[in-house]
């Protein structure tokens, strides 16, 4: 059985094509199918996100490229950029990972298919529409050694945030210096 093991940014050649949804590509030990049939053991850092497009190289030296699979989401619009940041607020305030995008300009969020969810965007005023898309939510504000965020076309390791140290002393402007 193959062994994927090594997330690469280019090959000159690809072998395969691993078709994963959103739930599979946070995990960091499986078994999966490649499109051709094929069994493989799939071994990342734990905390690796793979995302549409990343390539692992395996214990042999091939190449699978991993595919975004199409789920049962919602997109959710709003008639402005005020209205959809609001969505995007109160989807965050009950922890709700969440794609960020555009098309023709137009932002939209996109989330996995929830009926509470749903609910509550209409009561606010969303446009819910049901779609099965891949699904690439952000990837959140602590990225780890090694990940970057999807949009991150820099090149380089990518941003790398601190938590926030457990005892920091808040300043306020009326303290003493």
């Amino acid at each position: 059985m193959l062994t994927l093991h090594t997330k690469i940014e280019q090959a000159e050649a690809i072998s395969g094509q691993l078709v994963l949804p959103y739930e599979l590509r946070e995990k960091s030990r499986q078994r999966a199918t490649l499109t051709s049939g094929e069994e493989v053991a799939v071994f990342t850092v734990r905390g690796t996100v793979l995302r549409d497009g990343d390539l692992l190289k395996g214990d042999d030296g091939r190449v699978v490229r991993i595919v975004a699979a199409l789920e049962a989401t919602y997109r959710v619009e709003g008639a402005t950029p005020r209205d959809v940041l609001r969505y995007a607020f109160h989807l965050g305030n009950r922890h709700t990972q969440a794609q960020v995008d555009a098309d023709g300009g137009r932002g939209f969020l996109r989330i996995r298919q929830d009926g509470v969810l749903k609910e509550m965007l209409e009561r606010l005023g969303a446009t819910v529409t049901e779609e099965r898309a891949p699904f690439e939510p952000e990837s959140g504000a602590y990225l780890s050694a090694g990940h970057r965020p999807h949009d991150d076309t820099s090149g380089g390791p990518g941003l790398q945030l601190a938590p926030i140290p457990l005892r920091q002393k808040i300043h306020r402007a009326n303290d003493p210096s």
